[in-house]
């Protein structure tokens, strides 16, 4: 899956796979973690929101299924 960077102090970058609803997060620190069901328009939000990390601590974080990817 591609990602695209974005500007945050814990976040690299992060993707979306619309037909399985997986959203792929890279952190800074280098672990890669993929969210499962989760929107294409929740991921369009994250990469446009003012403040990345605080979209995804609110959004995303304890709210999807997730396993470490790499």
């Amino acid at each position: 899956m591609e990602r695209v960077t974005v500007s945050s102090s814990n976040i690299a970058s992060v993707g979306h796979d619309e037909s399985s609803q997986t959203l792929e997060v890279e952190f800074l620190n280098g672990a890669i973690y993929e969210y499962y069901d989760v929107p294409e328009y929740v991921y369009q939000e994250l990469i446009t929101a003012a403040s990345v990390g605080s979209y995804f601590s609110q959004r995303i974080k304890n709210l999807y299924g997730f396993s470490r990817a790499g």
